[in-house]
């Protein structure tokens, strides 16, 4: 969700970008995602990799990437 005086990072996505973080959010696994939107895994994982810079979300927080991102997608 965006906050006063900052752009909402989830507009920089792209539409597949899109499409794979709500599949992320009803808690698909990387595999699953690509099955369901018929894309190839490596794709996938390419599109996580993105919507986590473009989330800001860094490696070693304690806390998963994953479920942040969701987090972040479902407006916390």
């Amino acid at each position: 969700m965006a906050h006063a005086g900052r752009a909402d990072p989830l507009a920089r996505s792209t539409p597949r970008e899109r499409d794979v973080l709500e599949q992320m959010a009803q808690g698909w696994s990387n595999p699953s995602v690509a099955a369901r939107l018929h894309i190839s895994l490596s794709a996938v994982e390419k599109h996580v990799n993105a919507i986590f810079d473009k989330l800001d979300l860094e490696h070693g927080t304690g806390h998963s990437r994953r479920v942040r991102a969701v987090l972040r997608y479902l407006g916390d």
